[in-house]
Order: structure tokens, then C-alpha cells, then sequence
């Protein structure tokens, strides 16, 4: 094989890994990061913060009312990855989310300022901005 063509194989190769593992399903748009999301709601008094959880985390960066009781739902939709193992230090929070389904973590009031929630590895994190 010449060089011209081992340089065209490992270029298509490097495209395909590239669609493979860095796009995002056309289909569920729940999980993209690109896309605007409505995240933050509030019913009854209580504050309700979403976070979809798949390959990372949508949306990394919510902007929520301090001074109000808050509750987060992380929800998984066959989430196999290492976002499913999630960690919020600030609270003292780790627990394996379920593969599919939602998980309800009571906030409390917080305060206003900036809670981080990552993964088991530290490779995937978001963050609730409460102003």
C-alpha cells in the first residue's frame, strides 16, 4: 500500500470514530448539549431543576432561583456511560443512577452561588448557577 493511500484510510477512520463518539443521536433530542432546554421549573413552590444524563450531562449549566426549596431530577434514558455514576460534593451525594428512569435529589433552599455535579471519573460535570 502507498503512503497517499494509508493517509486516506487513516483519515476516513478518524472521521468515522470522530461521528461515532462525538455526535449526537438525530432522534433523541432530550440528550443534546446543543439545544435550548426549558430546565427549570416551578410547581407549588418547589423548584424543580432537570438534568439529562447520557454521555455527559444536558444542560452543563442551569441558572435557578436561590432562597427556595429545590429539588434536582437526573434522568437517564439508557445511559450506560459514566455519567449514570453521579457525584455532588457539596451535598455529600454518590449514587449509581438507574440505566433508565429518573432520580429525585432533595436540595433544600440553597444559596445562592454554584453547585457541581459530576461524574465518578471527574470526565463529565454541570452546574446549577442559584442567583
Amino acid at each position: 500500500m502507498n503512503k497517499t493511500a494509508s493517509i486516506i484510510i487513516t483519515i476516513a477512520i478518524c472521521i468515522g470514530i470522530g461521528i461515532v463518539f462525538f455526535m449526537e443521536p438525530k432522534n433523541n433530542p432530550e440528550f443534546s448539549n446543543d439545544q435550548p432546554i426549558e430546565n427549570v421549573e416551578i410547581k407549588d413552590g418547589i423548584q424543580y431543576v432537570t438534568v439529562y444524563a447520557k454521555g455527559g450531562y444536558s444542560p452543563s449549566v442551569s441558572i435557578a432561583q436561590a432562597g427556595i426549596p429545590t429539588k434536582l431530577i437526573v434522568k437517564t434514558n439508557k445511559t450506560y456511560d459514566c455519567s449514570s455514576a453521579l457525584v455532588i460534593k457539596s451535598i455529600g451525594y454518590q449514587k449509581m443512577l438507574p440505566q433508565t428512569g429518573e432520580e429525585i435529589i432533595d436540595l433544600a433552599i440553597p444559596e445562592a452561588g454554584t453547585m457541581q455535579g459530576l461524574c465518578s471519573m471527574g470526565m463529565y460535570n454541570f452546574t446549577v448557577d442559584f442567583i
